[in-house]
């Protein structure tokens, strides 16, 4: 199997310089041939919080604007879809809509953004750990699915870029509940290969304009990247990402399964910019867990040396306002709140950093213990 993809430099969100480009990615992968009049395209950005572009936790609303533009040039509908963490309800997804500068820039280009919040149950057939979960309506219903991740690092499985972003159209608050199911990290990600197999977005971009690096998804520093990513194949857009800021996609657990279990390109068609004018050898990574060396110990040391290698959350309480957001978010309920600052208990904390994802002072930082720092 062989994959074309898109690797451009775009150095910012400016229309003049993004709708010219989104149009020589979709002549080029041929998508203009894939969207008939009549169709809705359903187009999926991270959101994964309220927050302002600039950030570089969300997918920047410009870049949204110039795929749609491609899409209505086309005759298809255009309908921006996605589920935040936390509760999901109409109120709270117009609020976030805003929030993310999406509400206006869907009014200027005549866009729908869906906030009605319906989802339904779903059987995964091809699940090879998930074979039922909840999903929002619109990519039920949608006749074509355009994915539209951020590239970022990310503080439990690494790095998150289309395959992952795939997980917003779980809704609210069913995301804690899979991330209790499954709170092993091989276990998460064959999860989120099994969705995103499932839903089989037709064409995936990363905007690594404003790219995340350090301790993403939420938490980390924007780094001015300039590139643009764009495949069919959402596997073989992540391959290029990693290349970009020098992760290894093997160490990306869910990459790692997608090639293996042939969801992945053999071989890819690079089009567009020269890869190595784009790349980066110093980005930042996220204090994940890094414990590949923990499997050359002997068998009775590697449960303790597992667990002292593991990252966890950290409140820094000065900062913290008692919100409850990390609380909400919690799959394990290991959090309260109390006399106004969060507290974690963590004898039943399973690493999963939704709270780290979802504070919105970005005061829950990554820990490790202070000698694996070194």
């Amino acid at each position: 199997m062989r994959a074309p993809v898109y690797v451009a430099r775009c150095g910012s969100y400016r229309a003049e310089e993004l709708e010219p480009l989104m149009e020589r990615i979709f002549e080029e992968l041929h998508i203009t041939d894939e969207l008939k009049p009549g169709m809705t395209a359903v187009l999926k950005p991270n959101l994964i919080m309220r927050s302002k572009p600039e950030g570089a936790a969300i997918t920047h609303p410009a870049f949204v604007a110039a795929v749609g533009r491609c899409v209505q040039k086309a005759g298809a509908k255009v309908l921006i879809a996605e589920s935040p963490g936390g509760p999901y309800t109409p109120g709270l997804m117009k609020s976030h809509f805003k929030g993310c500068g999406y509400t206006d820039m869907a009014e200027s280009m005549g866009f729908s953004l869906y906030t009605d919040c319906e989802s339904q149950t779903v059987s995964l057939p091809k699940g090879k750990i998930c074979r039922q979960l909840e999903v929002i309506k619109p990519f039920v219903d949608a006749d074509y699915i355009i994915d539209l991740a951020k590239l970022k690092t990310h503080s439990m499985v690494g790095f998150s870029g289309a395959v992952k972003n795939m997980f917003g159209a779980v809704p609210g608050l069913q995301k804690p509940e899979l991330h209790c199911r499954f709170p092993k990290e091989e276990d998460f990600s064959q999860m989120i290969v099994d969705l995103c197999e499932f839903l089989h977005p037709n064409l995936s971009f990363l905007d690594g304009i404003w790219a995340m690096e350090g301790d993403g998804p939420t938490g980390g520093s924007r780094r001015d990247l300039g590139a643009v990513i764009a495949s069919k194949n959402p596997y073989a857009a992540d391959f290029c990402a990693t290349d970009l800021v020098g992760i290894d996609p093997q160490n990306i657990i869910m990459l790692r399964y997608g090639k293996e279990q042939g969801l992945a390109p053999e071989e890819i068609e690079l089009l567009g910019d020269d890869p190595g004018t784009l790349r980066v050898q110093d980005f930042k990574r996220a204090k994940a867990s890094s414990t590949d060396f923990v499997d050359m110990l002997p068998k009775f040391l590697q449960p303790l040396a597992k667990k002292i290698t593991t990252p966890y959350p950290r409140i820094e309480k000065k900062g913290c306002v008692g919100c409850g957001k990390c609380a909400e978010s919690c799959p394990q309920h290991t959090i309260t709140v109390k006399d106004g600052k969060a507290e974690i208990d963590y004898k039943n904390c399973i690493h999963c950093f939704c709270c780290h994802e979802m504070c919105p002072q970005h005061i829950i930082g990554v820990r490790r213990f202070g000698m694996f720092r070194i």
